[in-house]
Formats: structure tokens, sequence, C-alpha cells
């Protein structure tokens, strides 16, 4: 998949990292590998630069494990708070873990709109009521070559499709994020279009594998990873999974996510995890692994679920649909 941000990104936002984000820190894991090959980590403490892990939560209850999750071992709950892509809080990975200690997360609604029968604006319960929550390990690809495997908590989305009762029109599903100045110092920056917009087509939301996320290794969701409401397609990289979501509309036609909005040459509507499409400035054959300093794990296409979903995109040239 072709992707390369605005000019107004920072660089530090396309590298990797843990190679420049903390000196100190990279002298120490440098002192560690000795020079050693690409099997060498950094600490906990290295990848999380000057951020801080997310306080734990709130246990959910009855969680049940999903025959769905990968059976690798996922990464610890310090990598997954304080590693994050989340604009809206800051360009910085450990941004968001810093200044969306105080979001406020309750109460929340989601207003359900478009090309369905059950319009409405719903309270976070209610989307919840009746849910059966699933432990979900997913593995989590960046489109930046960094990776890593996460115990989401959530339940399929086509579940809350199906509650709305989309008409024969609807083709699409689209997701749009909050966007509150007073709470998100992100946004000032105007290093993209707000608010933050995806989109998927009909059989990728219904698909078994695509899930609203509500929590993370069995408690609530921390706010950093997209609290309170997010959404999560394993086989896509990780900018078509909205955050803290607020609307979900149904419509005919396929809609302009927020990335194609910002650089259309280089971010397509679907970003399939494809490891034979280089991105301008580095190939996307391989991935770090975090906490790995190197990029030496091969990345595989769909992000390894090719048997789960490359029927859906039978006949598509997937260089031309990244």
């Amino acid at each position: 998949m072709l992707i390369k941000p605005p000019s107004d990104i920072r660089s530090s936002e396309i590298t990797d990292k843990s190679l420049y984000l903390n000196r100190r820190a990279f002298m120490r894991a440098a002192a560690v590998a000795a020079g050693a090959a690409a099997t060498a980590c950094v600490s906990t403490d290295a990848l999380a630069g000057s951020g801080q892990p997310a306080a734990h939560g709130r246990k959910l209850e009855n969680v049940k494990s999903s025959p769905l999750s990968t059976s690798e071992l996922p990464n610890t709950w310090e990598q997954i708070t304080t590693y994050n892509n989340y604009y809206e809080f800051g360009t910085d990975k450990d941004s968001p873990s810093r200044y969306a200690r105080g979001f406020k997360t309750t109460p929340w609604t989601v207003a359900v709109e478009g090309e369905c029968n059950k319009k409405a604006v719903y309270h976070l319960e209610d989307i919840l009521k009746g849910q059966t929550l699933e432990d979900r390990i997913y593995r989590h690809r960046c489109v930046e070559r960094w990776s890593m495997v996460i115990p989401w908590v959530g339940f399929p989305l086509s579940s809350f499709i199906n509650k709305c009762e989309p008409t024969s029109k609807a083709k699409f599903v689209e997701f749009t994020t909050l966007a509150d100045d007073r709470q998100m110092p992100g946004l000032a920056s105007g290093v993209l279009p707000w608010p933050y917009v995806e989109g998927l087509r009909m059989d990728e939301a219904m698909h078994p594998l695509t899930i609203l996320v509500v929590g993370l290794y069995g408690e609530v969701l921390p706010n950093q990873d997209g609290a309170p409401l997010r959404v999560h397609i394993p086989w896509k990289y990780g900018f078509k999974s909205g955050k803290s979501i607020v609307k979900i509309r149904f419509v005919e036609k396929q809609p302009v996510n927020t990335w194609q909005r910002a650089a259309a040459d280089e971010y397509g509507f679907y970003a399939n995890v494809n490891p034979t499409v280089d991105h301008p400035r580095w190939s996307q054959a391989k991935e770090r692994r975090l906490p790995s300093l190197f990029t030496n794990t091969p990345t595989q296409i769909f992000n390894g679920y090719g048997d789960q979903v490359a029927s859906m995109y039978a006949g598509m040239d997937l260089r031309k649909n990244f």
C-alpha cells in the first residue's frame, strides 16, 4: 500500500521512533545489544519514551475467549498504552499517553444515520446491551512498519449493524470519530482535516473478524487506545480503525476517508496489508514487531488473515485498490 504522510507531519512520525525519540534510551538499548544482530530488543522504557502507561481500569465481566485469536504472544499493557497513533492527542507516539489522561468518555453516545431503519442516537450502554464480549488477540499492523499483538475485548460489528437494520441501499459503513478541541490538543495542529472519518465496504464490516472494541486485557479500554468505542479490522493497516466513534452512517457510495482527503495519491480506501506494495521511502516487506529494535519480521499478506478474508477481494487489482 502506497502511503506518504503530508509534509506537515514531522519526520519523527515516519522513522522508527525508538531510534530517535529518546537518545539515552537508545544508547542503553545499544549497550545491551552490544552490536548484536537484528534479533536485539529494546526495553519497555525505551519503547515508551516519556509516555506513562494507562492506569488499570474496571474489569469487564463475562469475557469469553475467541477462537479467532492468534496464538502469538501479546504485547504488554505498558507497550500497548504508551506507543500509540492517535493524532487528536498529538503526533508523537507517546503524546496520547500523556494528553489523553483526562479525556472524558462517559456518558457516550453514537449517532446512527443514513440508509437504515433504526436511525437513533444510541447510548454506549444500549450498544453493549445483549452483546457477548470476547477476547480477540489480533495482530495490529501500522503502515509505519511497526506492529504489535493486542488482546482487544470486543464484539462483532455485524451484530450492531444488524440491530440498525440497514436497507438494500447500504453498500458501505462510514465511521466518524470525536473532534473536541477542548479535550484534544492535537486538533490545533491542523495536521489532518477533522473530524477523522473512515469507512468499510459492507461485506468487510460484516466479516466476523471486524469488531467494535471496548476493552484491552480484560479491562475497560484506555483513553489513548480509542476509548470508549473503536473499530478494529485486523487485516488492514491501523489507520482504518477509527477511535472514539461518535457516528456510524450507512451509505450507498464509497465514503472518502480522512487520509484520502489529506493525500489521495498515497492513501487508498482499502488499506489491506500488502507486503508487495512498497511505501515510496521504504519496503513494506518486513515490519518491526515491538519491542524489537529492528525491522526483521516478514509482513504477511492481509496481515496473516488471508485464509479468512482473501475471497472478498477475488479478481481485484490490489495494487490499484490499495
